[in-house]
């Protein structure tokens, strides 16, 4: 399948505001959270438009976009207008109370992505600065099977306190039968990882060891829906096929919409302005591939650890 646009899945992620119940130390919408969010209004007309444009596929985050009032309002109206799916991200916590998860699936939620920054309470509040948000993170998930909800998906922003512990999440994941999930290498272009890099944004060279012991972990139980995002290849040779970006540009073409912004080609903006490849990169046999790394991180830890693959295998 070529890149053109027409041939694949057409995807819009509304952020909807960036007002949350957790406050992530790592959290790319640090600085935003006085912005105004969408109000009801804004994103109905929004969900309008975009069944009139083809999107089959809708994405609320945030923020939290379940802390809302209107949270079930936009899920029904979404499907009401013809959207194929709606997808949440979701910090899980407002379906530790199981009535509110089982009206969000009767309003017309399709997927789910629980985020599991660590894999027991101590490290997980830590990283969320909300104590009782990975009880409560639990027991959403729990709620979510009591439904036989089929698509529960999850993902994890690796940083250097949780990155050892990534194999335990990816236990943890296996334990509740989560057969998509994502580790990303967390974004330390904006936000709380940019404000706080050296404490929060750890080595690639380092990170993806466990994260591919956590890839490993996935494949061993039978989820070949395990991916990596955010990157380099020359650190996952022989996991291409895991790598969410490489899966995302040949199904997708993607659209954010947010309060303070709108891109109508995702994929192709991140390539040119988000992440980079170096002049260490020269003779990669995955060059046209690879994203190369966040901007941020080159710019403080440089390009010593970026080798060029050998063979594209």
């Amino acid at each position: 399948m070529n890149e053109n646009k027409q041939e694949k899945r057409q995807k819009l992620v509304i952020f909807t505001g960036y007002a949350c119940n957790n406050n992530c130390v790592f959290c790319i919408n640090a600085d935003k959270r006085q912005i105004r969010p969408k109000n009801t209004q804004e994103l109905l007309k929004e969900i309008y438009a975009s069944s009139k444009k083809g999107i089959e596929i809708l994405e609320l985050i945030g923020g939290e976009p379940s802390i809302r009032d209107d949270f079930f309002l936009l899920l029904s109206a979404a499907k009401k207008v013809g959207i194929k799916e709606t997808v949440i991200a979701t910090n899980g916590r407002m379906f530790s109370d199981f009535s509110f998860a089982k009206k969000a699936v009767e309003s017309g939620l399709g997927a789910i992505i629980f985020s599991v920054h660590g894999s027991h309470a101590r490290l997980h509040d830590m990283l969320t600065q909300a104590p009782g948000s990975f009880s409560q993170l639990k027991k959403g998930i729990e709620n979510f099977r009591k439904l036989k909800f089929p698509k529960i998906n999850g993902n994890t922003t690796v940083v250097k306190q949780n990155m050892r512990d990534i194999p335990k999440i990816a236990d943890l994941y296996v334990s509740k039968g989560i057969r998509n999930v994502e580790y990303i290498f967390v974004d330390p272009n904006y936000g709380g990882a940019k404000n706080n890099f050296e404490k929060y944004v750890p080595k690639i060279s380092k990170a993806a060891v466990f994260i591919k012991k956590a890839l490993d972990i996935g494949l061993k139980a039978g989820y070949d829906q395990w991916k990596a995002r955010y990157v380099p290849l020359c650190h996952f040779k022989g996991y291409f096929d895991h790598i969410s970006e490489i899966n995302e540009r040949k199904l997708f073409f993607v659209r954010h919409s947010a309060p303070d912004f709108r891109n109508e080609d995702v994929l192709s903006s991140r390539r040119k302005a988000g992440r980079r490849k170096t002049a260490a990169c020269k003779g990669c046999a995955v060059y046209r591939l690879c994203e190369g790394i966040w901007v941020e991180y080159i710019s403080r830890y440089g390009d010593g650890e970026l080798k060029p693959v050998k063979n594209g295998n």
